[in-house]
């Protein structure tokens, strides 16, 4: 999906986190200097850790200046493909798979062919796919491109809690429905599952008395546990096994993933048939047969939030 992962029989999920680490940035440290049209983020709808780039893209205005390439929901083994544009093709970086935008840049890069990626145009060569870096300087490199009323997604005032509550949020959620969806053991399983479910009613507590995670306004915290919401009833629950209950069923928890779906920026960039052609359709491990389920229904997203 985002990175490489594997699972060893006996042993706990381990998750590749190693990428290319240039960053863009206004001191141009790395070599790769902000200028507007000279990049293209590729993501893919279907994938959570691509998801949160695209949205951060839109929340801050960054469209006319950041283009976006968007990859099909199913890959094989060697790369996402273009499977949405016309003859399977980038319309901008003219390439079939987004490998080839790694190899431009490392000749065999040996490591997984990832989303979401930001690609030098001219060049053809992947900058970076260290996502969490990437919508970081989305906010703090490109701000001089940033809309007029784009909302302040690491405030100054709670920035220190705010990056305990996100690294709480990868480890336990984020990732911790895939520790329980690739764990190699029962064992390794069901600890798994008590550490996600030690989460989840954290959060469901958190959010019963604050509006979002860190108050009353959207923060780059929320996008990232968005992300995994969106796909918990449709994937996690049965999927990754993550089925002590639904997210409909958590007052809090509903309630607030609702309120961000109805926001602009994070329900248009939701598509419930790719997530779940991708989970169901690419991961063939945990789904042999490759059938991808018909429900649940998702209308539910749009009703009154209460929030």
């Amino acid at each position: 999906m985002h990175a490489a992962t594997y699972v060893e029989p006996g042993r706990p999920f381990t998750r590749d986190m190693t990428y290319l680490p240039d960053r863009i940035t206004r001191a141009a440290s790395d070599g790769w200097p902000i200028e507007p049209g000279r990049y293209r983020l590729v993501a893919a709808l279907a994938c959570p850790w691509a998801t949160r780039a695209v949205i951060v893209r839109e929340l801050l205005g960054l469209e006319e200046v950041i283009s976006l390439g968007l990859c099909g929901p199913r890959h094989d083994r060697r790369s996402w493909t273009f499977d949405l544009d016309p003859d399977g093709v980038d319309p901008v970086l003219g390439i079939r798979r987004l490998q080839s935008a790694y190899f431009a840049r490392v000749p065999d890069y040996p490591r997984g062919i990832t989303v979401p990626a930001i690609v030098d145009i001219s060049s053809g060569q992947v900058v970076t796919n260290d996502f969490p870096s990437i919508t970081h300087d989305f906010f703090f490199e490109w701000r001089d491109h940033h809309r007029p009323d784009a909302p302040d997604l690491w405030p100054a005032d709670c920035r220190d809690e705010m990056e305990s509550v996100m690294e709480r949020v990868f480890t336990e959620v984020n990732n911790g429905v895939y520790r329980c969806g690739f764990a190699g053991s029962q064992s390794a399983y069901d600890k798994a599952y008590r550490r996600l479910w030690t989460a989840m009613d954290w959060l469901e507590e958190r959010l019963s008395w604050t509006r979002y995670l860190m108050g009353d306004t959207i923060t780059e915290a929320d996008i990232r546990l968005f992300t995994t919401l969106t796909r918990f009833d449709a994937v996690y629950h049965g999927h990754f096994k993550c089925n002590r209950q639904t997210l409909t069923s958590m007052p809090h928890l509903w309630g607030y993933a609702r309120d961000l779906f109805q926001t602009p920026g994070f329900g248009s960039n939701c598509d419930f048939e790719q997530i779940k052609a991708h989970y169901y359709g690419v991961q063939l491990d945990l789904n042999p047969t490759g059938i991808v389920p018909n429900g649940p229904d998702h209308s539910g997203w749009l009703t009154p939030h209460g929030r």
